[in-house]
């Protein structure tokens, strides 16, 4: 009797240019595709290091990659320009604009250099109508305003990216026609406030993701975190859905492919 495939699933953020991954690439996508995680997507966090995570993309089935200016390096880095993202969106493998966002919890003397960085690469999604992808800690208020002041500027596509913050904060992203994505945290004991607001949020715009090598969910909680285990924390969101895992599978992979178009399976 033959074992049924197991359903697929995208890690729709990790990082896998990180130190915690040197020389184990190959390995941990293999054991990523033995587990359902037929695709994900490495984010570059600093535009300087675009070219070993756009390398990872290309000698790997299945990988993607975007690029952008994370928060906490956004006053430590050259500002992005638009014409910068956009020509690095000609590349095939390119699907996405970021992580860039807002966190004021380490790196508050720098908001105001995060919000011009932020507003520059919602400029780079419209112009390429790639997805923007958020980090977002401990600035809700700002970031619930300057994503909806860009947006009525002209529209664009986000997610949520390893979403956390306060139910405010989701309300006002999905009312923009936004995205979460679920990462490990949703898995943790104590999260039960946080699995409440993917538990009010549409099944069409949820998304998962490891955020690896961080937050690896239970029973790996405290260890190098890795695309594979992307399979836990979607385990824990078809709980929180009421549903079989197979159909959340399904629902989240199509919910990618909506969105990051250019990575559609």
């Amino acid at each position: 009797m033959t074992t049924p495939p197991l359903p697929q699933i995208v890690d729709s953020h990790c990082h896998l240019d990180f130190p915690d991954f040197d020389g184990e690439q190959d390995a941990l996508i293999d054991r990523a595709r033995a587990a359902g995680v037929a695709r994900m997507v490495t984010i570059c966090t600093r535009l300087r290091h675009e070219p070993r995570v756009r390398a990872i993309a290309e000698a790997h089935q299945g990988v993607f990659y975007a690029a952008g200016t994370h928060p906490m390096s956004a006053a430590e880095e050259p500002m992005a320009t638009v014409d910068q993202l956009v020509a690095l969106a000609a590349h095939p493998k390119f699907v996405g604009i970021g992580e860039t966002g807002l966190d004021y919890h380490y790196t508050a003397e720098s908001k105001a250099i995060q919000q011009d960085s932020l507003r520059v690469h919602i400029e780079a999604c419209r112009q390429t109508a790639l997805p923007l992808i958020i980090h977002a800690r401990a600035a809700d208020d700002d970031m619930a305003r300057i994503l909806t002041e860009e947006f009525h500027n002209g529209s664009y596509t986000c997610v949520m990216h390893c979403f956390s913050s306060s139910a405010e904060l989701a309300r006002a992203a999905l009312d923009l026609g936004f995205y979460l994505s679920m990462s490990g945290i949703a898995a943790f004991p104590k999260s039960q406030d946080l699995r409440d607001i993917f538990a009010a949020a549409p099944l069409d715009r949820v998304l998962v993701e490891t955020d690896s090598p961080y937050l690896a969910p239970p029973p790996h909680r405290g260890k190098r975190n890795e695309p594979a285990y992307t399979a836990h924390t979607a385990r824990i969101g078809a709980q929180v859905f009421g549903i079989d895992y197979s159909e959340f599978a399904a629902a989240t992979s199509a919910n990618f492919d909506r969105l990051f178009s250019k990575a559609a399976g």
